[in-house]
């Protein structure tokens, strides 16, 4: 079952993973994407962490997301992999293609692009159990700052790709699970 649950900040999306994660009866790896760059990321961090049982196991990868996943994945495996919105954070800025939009240039990043084929690609190859975690960013007004603006974009089209990619989506809304596929 690969599954993508989808939800606003705060919206109780993370703790639906957790949860269905927990009841898959499979070993559970946390594929963590966060980079704790400040001290508020690193609470965040922190508070997911001491929710997790201890008997999971945590992985950090913040650029190649499909290559971890493909090392990982097993049929006795469920990887919670939280989540796709700061992975792409982390591929627009680690490429040039963040650079490209403050500059209003056109956005020509092949790095950006293979690494999200490449996982669009994997993921209904990957045995076990995958629960993607992503956040829905495109119900507010258009931003304003360039950057802004590819990033809810892209965002956007990722989140369309993955749900294509995936069995089961869902919206968390308020704490409370809406089945979309």
């Amino acid at each position: 079952m690969k599954e993508l649950i989808l939800g606003g900040a705060r919206s109780g999306k993370s703790l639906l993973a957790e949860k269905r994660a927990a009841e898959s009866g499979r070993h559970v790896i946390y594929l963590a994407t966060a980079e704790a760059r400040d001290g508020e990321m690193s609470r965040r961090i922190t508070h997911h962490r001491e929710r997790r049982p201890p008997e999971w196991s945590c992985v950090e990868e913040t650029l190649h997301l499909a290559a971890k996943l493909h090392e990982l994945a097993a049929p006795d495996v469920c990887i919670l992999v939280d989540c796709l919105t700061l992975w792409l954070s982390n591929l627009l800025f680690a490429g040039r293609a963040a650079a490209q939009a403050e500059a209003g240039e056109a956005i020509d990043c092949p790095f950006f692009q293979e690494e999200t084929g490449t996982l669009i690609d994997l993921i209904p190859q990957l045995p076990g159990q995958i629960i993607l975690v992503s956040n829905e960013v495109g119900w507010g007004i258009v931003p304003m700052h360039p950057v802004s603006r590819l990033f809810a974009d892209e965002q956007g089209r990722l989140n369309q790709r993955v749900a294509a990619a995936c069995d089961r989506v869902t919206l968390v809304a308020a704490g409370l699970p809406l089945q979309l596929k």
